[in-house]
């Protein structure tokens, strides 16, 4: 046997209940904020408070318009959650200082979560531009996903783990899911832009467009129509990856797992995207089956964050 392949994994510490709870509810949390920020634009209730800010129209309680409900009901939920994220980077500094995996993503989701604050209200302040507003989208993904990673790790580590002897995993393996954790953020960032310039009716029909296997390439049936394109070349890529890790992982069930359930999603996330293009024309329903494809695309960029580092972390020395 070729014991300079193998290596072995040591754990010794717990992951206390309280701790596992708090990051569960911040994750959930994370996630709410992200749909709330994605209904805002979609109902175009950005300017629900004029520009005030953290104030609503200069009111502690703002008017009952639906506008002002939302984006004002946004900036709380916000704040609460940036708290309970606070709370968790203290937390996880004090009891999991040493260890750098959950200081890393606790640090990770404290940055994004102010940065993604901090943008928010220069919107409210200053009327962004929707390449700069897609990269609010962008950046509050970021914060969700380094959540969604902390309650991957702590659930990890609930009952500890024993000594683990695993193979080392061939390079290809993490090269080819880091590839496609920096590919899908462009992807994501696409998408994020269609909303914020409501280019989303410019491909009518799915999966051709405008009735067209290549339509116009200009303005927004161009924009929509390579959106479709390169979520079909992710469709193509997680796939791929998850059969070359299904090939070259046999050691690692989990990773494999994980492989497994980012195709499912990445399958669900393009049925999603047929399902929003179907009801362009009924506002009321369009708007649940928007927020349906963030829930999706949030967990599978999370799933292949976790993916991109766990197997960076086997990778073989």
């Amino acid at each position: 046997m070729r014991w300079d392949y193998i290596r072995q994994e040591v754990v010794i510490f717990l992951v206390s209940k309280r701790l596992r709870v708090l990051i569960i509810v911040a994750c959930i949390g994370m996630l709410i904020v992200l749909l709330q920020g994605a209904l805002v634009t979609n109902t175009d209730s950005g300017r629900g408070c004029g520009d005030h800010w953290p104030l609503c129209n200069g009111k502690f309680v703002p008017a009952y318009t639906l506008e002002s409900i939302l984006e004002y009901s946004h900036r709380l939920v916000s704040a609460i959650v940036g708290f309970l994220v606070l709370a968790v980077f203290i937390a996880t500094m004090i009891r999991h200082r040493r260890e750098g995996e959950p200081v890393l993503y606790a640090s990770s989701a404290l940055f994004f979560t102010i940065l993604q604050a901090l943008l928010g209200a220069a919107a409210v302040k200053w009327p962004q531009s929707p390449p700069v507003m897609a990269l609010h989208f962008g950046f509050s993904l970021l914060a969700f996903a380094s959540t969604l990673l902390l309650v991957i790790w702590a659930y990890r580590m609930k009952r500890g783990l024993a000594t683990a002897v695993q193979t080392d995993l061939p390079h290809s393996v993490y090269k080819f899911a880091w590839v496609i954790f920096g590919y899908i953020y462009v992807v994501v960032y696409i998408g994020a832009f269609i909303r914020h310039t409501k280019s989303a009716g410019g491909c009518v029909g799915w999966p051709l467009c405008n009735g067209e296997v290549i339509p116009e390439l200009s303005g927004a049936s161009g924009l929509v129509f390579l959106h479709r394109v390169a979520a079909l070349i992710i469709f193509l890529l997680i796939g791929a990856l998850a059969y070359h890790i299904h090939k070259r992982a046999s050691g690692h069930p989990g990773l494999k797992r994980t492989a497994a359930w980012a195709f499912a999603l990445v399958l669900t996330q393009v049925l999603s995207g047929a399902l929003v293009t179907a009801t362009l024309g009924n506002e009321q329903v369009y708007i649940f089956t928007s927020l349906l494809h963030n829930v999706i695309i949030s967990v599978l960029f999370g799933l292949l964050a976790e993916l991109s580092i766990r197997s960076w972390k086997l990778r073989r020395r």
